[in-house]
Formats: C-alpha cells, sequence, structure tokens
C-alpha cells in the first residue's frame, strides 16, 4: 500500500521531469497544438475529478449534517478560490502568454514564469493529498483508483509545464541547468502532498473542508490558466475543447466505474 501511496504522490513530478527533458532531444519544445490539446485534457480531468473526488466526497463525508451537508463543500470550495485568488496578486508571475500579474518586480519572464507554474503546483499538490490522505483515513468514499487516476490527469498537465520552463533558460544556462529548474519547479507537488497525508490524522475533523478546498484550488487553475491556454492561438481545430471533453468524460467514468 505504502508503493502505491508513493508512485501516486511522484507521478505528478514524473510528468513535469518529462516535459522538462524536452531541452536534451527537442528544439523548439512541445509544439503549440500539442501544448493545447494536453491542457484542455487535464482541465477535463481536474473538473471532473474536482466533482467526482472532492465535491461529492466532501458532501457524504457531512451527511451527518442532513441537508445542510452541502455547507462544508460551498465553504471550503470558496476558500480555495480565495486562497488562490490571493496568491494570483500577492505573488510577482507572468503566464505562458507573457501577461504579468501580481506586484511589480524586476525579476526577468523566465523567472517570473517560474514562480507561475511553481505557485499553482502547490495547489495541485495538496488536491493530491487530500486525495490520497482520504483513501487511508477510510471515513471519505475516495478509492485509490481515484486518487491515482487525479495524479496521472496533472500529470498530463505537467508535461508542457516542464518544457515551457526548460527551453527558454536552455540558450542561458545549458541543457543540464534548464533541466534541473524545470524539475524543481515540479518538486513542490510531492512534497506539499507528503505534508498533507502526514498531518491526515490531524486534519480529519476537517477533511470535507479540505477536500473542497482543494476542489476549489484546482478549479482556480483550471479557469485562470488552462482554459486560456488551451484556447489560445488557432480556434478552427478547437483541438482543446475536444480533449477537454475527452478529459472530462475519462475521468468522469473511472471515478464512477472505480469508486
Amino acid at each position: 500500500m505504502t508503493f502505491e501511496i508513493a508512485r501516486g504522490v511522484l507521478i505528478p513530478f514524473v510528468g513535469t521531469s518529462l516535459g522538462a527533458m524536452c531541452v536534451f532531444f527537442m528544439k523548439r519544445g512541445i509544439s503549440d497544438g500539442a501544448t493545447r490539446a494536453l491542457n484542455g485534457f487535464a482541465g477535463g480531468v481536474m473538473v471532473a475529478a474536482s466533482v467526482w473526488s472532492l465535491l461529492i466526497p466532501s458532501m457524504s463525508a457531512s451527511s451527518a449534517m442532513g441537508r445542510l451537508s452541502f455547507i462544508p463543500a460551498v465553504v471550503g470550495f470558496f476558500a480555495g478560490i480565495l486562497f488562490l485568488l490571493f496568491l494570483d496578486k500577492a505573488v510577482p508571475h507572468t503566464h505562458i502568454n507573457n501577461q504579468s500579474e501580481g506586484p511589480r518586480s524586476r525579476m526577468g519572464k523566465n523567472a517570473l514564469l517560474f514562480f507561475a507554474i511553481t505557485l499553482h503546483n502547490i495547489p495541485e499538490g495538496v488536491a493530491i493529498g487530500v486525495v490520497f490522505a482520504s483513501f487511508l483515513a477510510g471515513g471519505v468514499d475516495v478509492s485509490l483508483a481515484e486518487a491515482t487516476a487525479l495524479s496521472v490527469g496533472i500529470a498530463i498537465q505537467n508535461l508542457p509545464e516542464g518544457a515551457i520552463i526548460s527551453m527558454p533558460l536552455c540558450p542561458k544556462l545549458g541543457k543540464g541547468r534548464s533541466f534541473l529548474y524545470g524539475v524543481v519547479s515540479g518538486a513542490v507537488e510531492p512534497i506539499a502532498a507528503l505534508i498533507t497525508i502526514l498531518l491526515a490524522e490531524l486534519l480529519l475533523p476537517v477533511f470535507p473542508y479540505l477536500l473542497s478546498f482543494a476542489a476549489g484550488a484546482m478549479i482556480f487553475v483550471v479557469v485562470e490558466e488552462l482554459i486560456p491556454e488551451m484556447t489560445n492561438g488557432d480556434h478552427s481545430a478547437d483541438i482543446g475543447t475536444i480533449m477537454f471533453a475527452l478529459g472530462f468524460s475519462i475521468m468522469m467514468s473511472m471515478d464512477v466505474a472505480l469508486g
């Protein structure tokens, strides 16, 4: 069981590292079309996971509240949204489309992009940790398959992010150091997940709120980051939308069939 948990926690980190490896065998990184497809698929997976793996279990765990069992889900969800919104405004960073946000900073665009990706990797790590901790606790209706599926969906999203961090740094820092920066940007995910799992016993009374908090944080990432990126550029193929629907359908099916 320990192996399955460790594997699930490390899957997203592997996705970031594989993306960062583009510096060793690609000159231009992942194509725009592939990036839109991957972001669309990951967005669909994360939205479906937020509903079936996080919000519904949150309400199920609060069933003793009767008709008010939705309250922890709503409170936690908005807390996750507001927390990410606060970080988005408080930490200087730039998006993939070179749009800067947060306080003014003298850091270069590559450093700001690094902060942006690292910033939203933290709540994703917390989400993974909460789901696996819920599975271990046994009091929340979350299966190992659902938790692993969420990790895979986030790993898919991390593939282009690792390349986006490493590729622009290569001319200045060389392949080795550029790869290392990409890997470090994803290292916060397993760290955040492990901290959440280790604190599971202390956090058990507020697990319904944590589940919905993670859902809110992930929905913020999808709306703020993934949807704009999956629709950026040529809309003629609508590849991002198609892959979003595919990712949503697969994750929904897995949650229902394997839950």
